[in-house]
């Protein structure tokens, strides 16, 4: 292969409606997708057996997403937001993994799906922007030859023009001088342009499914701010139902249509972002909200962080898997520690899996809460 990527590459396809107050069944795995969905997650689960046990990643998990929304997902690290990612695309094909549930995309059925169909639909109907574009790019070829590969390999086009069409998605990105950097390897480019890199090889065959994980880490906030809009931007132009996957409150404020608060592998908050941001109705989301700083008013009190650390999924605590760390577990007669909680709706579109009662609830947040975020 010439060191400007004109030869084709040979690289492995398979790298890396209920009352308000009554339950809303997350097992309910042969629920229709919503009218509106092009993507639909149906009591998904994924676990995978270990020497110490069975790792419970991801244990019930539903939503939709519509095109041209953005979904935010959010929680500490171990929550199983990159394993959910991972799986909707079809990139968790090991003997250890156990999968079940429902993944629609676009009224097709991806979970019971062959995988040659779903190597076909990757790519172009769904893409990922991976957290480590370093380690997700190959160190051995140059940047342009990969962009390259990933179009030609859904697109029945000569290599000139698969190559015109890469530089071309180089410098809608914001790489400098795409016909010079289209030749330069993974390392040559900065952390930024890493970056912008990956999302140009994501895009390259306009999915309509874009998934982001963790797509600003290790950037600095000018860069952080630049890769949002270009996000936004081509989600605008294309249209595409996008899944931004971040523990960063920040972030997901500053692009979400709607929010996802994942603890334990399972869903203990979902709404649209305005009323999980306004109105957080679970003490998960109470404490991740009350340690970001924010810069729209005045505060002289620390930070309060969440506190103990997240449960190993291998020994998920009984009940609601939060209730070690939750400062109102004693208020809930002890169910807490021995039921686990289904989501319930407590307003219009917001749903929240929580012992609490209402009034505890609203007691707890106007009293308690509220005033200090």
């Amino acid at each position: 292969m010439s060191t400007d990527g004109s030869d084709e590459l040979n690289l492995t396809k398979d790298q890396p409606d209920a009352a308000v107050g009554e339950p809303v069944r997350s097992s309910t795995a042969t629920a229709a997708p919503a009218a509106d969905a092009y993507l639909s997650v149906r009591d998904l689960r994924i676990h995978f057996d270990t020497d110490d046990g069975l790792v419970k990643s991801v244990d019930g998990l539903s939503f939709d997403l519509a095109r041209g929304r953005t979904l935010g997902i959010v929680g500490e690290s171990g929550s199983g937001k990159s394993v959910t990612s991972l799986g909707i695309m079809g990139l968790h094909r090991t003997a250890k993994a156990r999968i079940s549930g429902e993944v629609w995309l676009d009224g097709e059925e991806l979970i019971g799906a062959d995988a040659d169909r779903v190597r076909r639909l990757r790519g172009r109907k769904m893409a990922m922007i991976f957290q480590d574009p370093l380690s997700a790019m190959h160190p051995y070829y140059t940047v342009g030859a990969q962009i390259v590969e990933a179009y030609r390999v859904h697109n029945k086009v000569s290599r000139g023009a698969a190559r015109e069409r890469a530089m071309e998605m180089l410098e809608r990105v914001g790489i400098p001088e795409p016909r010079k950097r289209f030749s330069d390897y993974p390392h040559q480019f900065s952390g930024g342009m890493r970056q912008r890199a990956m999302i140009a090889m994501a895009l390259i065959n306009n999915p309509e499914l874009l998934i982001a994980d963790e797509p600003t880490t290790a950037l600095d906030v000018t860069v952080q701010a630049q890769i949002l809009d270009l996000i936004r931007d081509l989600q605008k132009e294309f249209g595409s139902a996008v899944i931004m996957i971040t523990h960063d409150l920040g972030v997901v404020a500053e692009v979400a249509d709607d929010l996802l608060v994942m603890y334990a592998g399972r869903a203990a908050e979902r709404g649209t972002a305005e009323k999980v941001f306004t109105e957080p109705q679970h003490p998960y989301t109470w404490g991740l909200l009350g340690s970001m700083p924010r810069m729209d008013r005045d505060r002289i009190d620390r930070l309060n962080p969440v506190k103990g650390t997240p449960p190993s999924l291998i020994n998920v605590p009984s009940g609601c898997a939060f209730h070690p760390r939750c400062p109102y577990a004693e208020l809930n007669g002890g169910s807490s520690e021995t039921v686990v909680p289904e989501l319930r709706e407590v307003a219009a579109g917001h749903v929240v899996a929580c012992h609490l009662a209402d009034a505890d609830r609203a007691r707890i947040w106007t009293e308690e809460i509220e005033p200090k975020l």
